[in-house]
């Protein structure tokens, strides 16, 4: 599941980043957002939603989001 399906408030754990770009690699991981890691969705926005990842909240599109593997 991705997190575009995940339920608001309830913490995931990323399992994997399925993207092939290098730089989007990088940018989620410099954001602490990489396998193992928790993630929380605290809402939904038009287009994206508001995550909560160790002790920072980010913005994220939708196209960015799916790429977000969890379980």
């Amino acid at each position: 599941m991705n997190l575009t399906n995940a339920v608001e408030g309830k913490e995931y754990v990323v399992k994997e980043i399925a993207t092939d770009d290098e730089e989007l690699d990088a940018f989620l991981f410099s954001l602490g957002c990489y396998s193992g890691e928790k993630i929380t969705v605290i809402s939904r926005r038009k287009g994206g939603c508001v995550v909560s990842i160790k002790d920072g909240r980010y913005n994220m599109d939708d196209q960015l989001a799916a790429a977000i593997i969890v379980e």
